[in-house]
């Protein structure tokens, strides 16, 4: 293609990771299961290095925890390597223009990710703010208000309104509601 040019090629995410220093290439294709370093690794520490470069994850399989890792790790696109040539010039000018690119496999994975994540569940504790999270996880540990007060520096008044803005926004209405929630989404240990 005559606005797309390969610039280097490696065989392990280590030497991928060294020639993508050394050349600083507009986009790097990785693929997530190389050896001596992990796609996802070269990704995450290439990314914090050169954050104006941009990854496109190239993967044998669209799992839906790598696809996840891949772009929490700082990827802008996705391709599952059996995707045909077209594909991946479509991924790689939607990702130089900016935009993110998941193959239709990817796509369908984090779909049925988020579907199966909001199905049944309690509302997402990323609702909450630092401090409300700092009490959940106290009351959660069966910290009274007052202690937890003395413990953050806040009057107990103000503990006792984090609590209700907690219950309120987890849809919970109960201490005992509100530390099986903490104890089953990791806020607190059992």
């Amino acid at each position: 293609e005559h606005d797309i040019a390969l610039v280097g090629e490696a065989c392990d995410g280590l030497k991928g990771l060294e020639l993508a220093r050394e050349l600083k290439p507009d986009i790097v294709l990785m693929d997530v299961g190389m050896p001596v370093m992990g796609g996802i690794e070269a990704a995450r520490t290439l990314l914090a290095e050169q954050p104006q470069t941009r990854v496109i994850a190239l993967s044998t399989y669209s799992d839906r925890r790598i696809v996840l890792q891949m772009l929490d790790a700082g990827a802008l696109g996705y391709v599952v390597k059996s995707a045909g040539r077209d594909e991946l010039l479509r991924a790689i000018r939607a990702v130089a223009n900016g935009r993110t690119y998941l193959c239709p496999d990817a796509s369908a994975v984090l779909v049925d990710s988020v579907r199966r994540k909001n199905d049944g569940k309690l509302p997402s504790a990323d609702r909450l703010g630092r401090r409300e999270r700092e009490v959940l996880q106290l009351l959660a540990e069966g910290h009274t208000s007052p202690e937890i007060g003395d413990r953050l520096n806040i009057a107990t008044s103000t503990v006792e309104v984090h609590r209700r803005n907690i219950m309120r926004k987890l849809e919970l209405h109960s201490i005992a509601e509100l530390t099986k929630y903490a104890i089953r989404n990791g806020l607190t240990s059992p």
